[in-house]
């Protein structure tokens, strides 16, 4: 007899719940009936805290709602929950949860994961500052050579997307505590890019490693400087795509995103017009930044918000709740 395995993608919740709160939790998780599998309880398995150890499978896509349950009971503030995202269960069970679950595994949002990936990424840390003066240099020589290729490329290395989703987030979510760290990195890590580009092509410059003419004949990379109603629509475009791969299981899809929108190549060619004094130049690009960030912080969020109320209507109606005395939990506490 061959393994079943689930279709799709379930999370594993591991629980650190106080002896004041195990009857609710216990209520919480009987309430959802066939849905919540592969469930353990170890009665005082936790010593520092203190705490029962509750572990349960839940389909991905129904999991927001259990989640949200044991945030209003304050689980967070007096245990702990964590989540594991991205299992492979090999079981009947699960299989069966899920398809009693509406909607697909890889279009369900846990917002819980999405805003602790949005606070881990959107740090103005070494790497991330690191990353975009190389992706702004990157695409500062492609400017400079009109090689397309090299503007692709530092597309692919900016890190600036995750503070821009976080933005996005910190507005629809609503987590307004997001916004201040999330705008210092994306403005500050612009702003550091482009004081450390026009400080290295200044000197470029000075030493005789490129003409101003070259900024100026480019056929094959001027629709950097050249925004227009285009700009936006890509920006809108990509903004939603971006958001939509970091909600949803569809990650890789982020890097095609990443290809689509032109803000590190404006950020390059605005510290290039900085080191020689094109002020022209240097407006063009500032209008190409300013669309296109408007266009994916605008884009983004409106997604967020229309993915919260979708699945605010898709979200099964919370059952009702058995006694807590019965089932897995009635196990004698040590």
């Amino acid at each position: 007899m061959g393994l079943t395995g689930n279709d799709g993608r379930v999370l594993h919740l591991r629980l650190r719940v106080p002896e004041d709160l195990v009857d609710d939790v216990a209520g919480l998780l009987e309430g959802e009936g066939e849905t919540a599998v592969n469930v353990a309880v170890l009665p005082g398995a936790y010593r520092r805290p203190d705490g029962d150890l509750v572990m349960l499978d839940l389909p991905r896509e129904g999991a927001q709602r259990l989640l949200g349950q044991l945030h209003e009971i304050g689980l967070v503030e007096r245990g702990s929950i964590t989540i594991v995202d991205d299992e492979v269960v090999l079981s009947a069970a699960a299989s069966e949860a899920e398809r009693s679950t509406p909607g697909a595994p890889e279009d369900g949002v846990v917002w819980d994961v999405v805003e602790d990936h949005a606070r881990e990424d959107m740090r103005l840390s070494f790497s991330y500052v690191v990353f975009l003066v190389l992706a702004t240099l990157i695409a500062g020589v492609g400017r400079l050579q009109d090689q397309p290729v090299l503007i692709v490329g530092a597309m692919v290395v900016g890190p600036e997307f995750a503070p821009m989703a976080a933005i996005c987030l910190a507005v629809a979510r609503p987590r307004l505590g997001l916004l201040p760290g999330a705008a210092l990195t994306l403005v500050g890590g612009y702003v550091i890019a482009v004081l450390v580009g026009t400080v290295i092509w200044w000197v470029v410059y000075l030493l005789g490693g490129f003409d101003p003419a070259q900024l100026h004949h480019g056929p094959q990379t001027d629709f950097i400087i050249q925004p227009s109603v285009w700009s936006l629509v890509i920006a809108v475009l990509a903004g939603t795509a971006g958001v939509l791969s970091l909600t949803t299981d569809k990650s890789s899809t982020l890097v095609g995103v990443f290809i689509s929108v032109t803000t590190v190549p404006a950020v390059a060619v605005l510290s290039l017009a900085l080191a020689t004094g094109d002020g022209g130049d240097a407006v063009h690009a500032l209008e190409q930044l300013g669309i296109n960030v408007f266009g994916i912080l605008v884009a983004g969020t409106l997604t967020l918000l229309l993915q919260r109320v979708i699945w605010s209507h898709t979200a099964v109606p919370t059952p009702r709740r058995r006694s807590p005395k019965s089932g897995w939990f009635a196990a004698p506490r040590p």
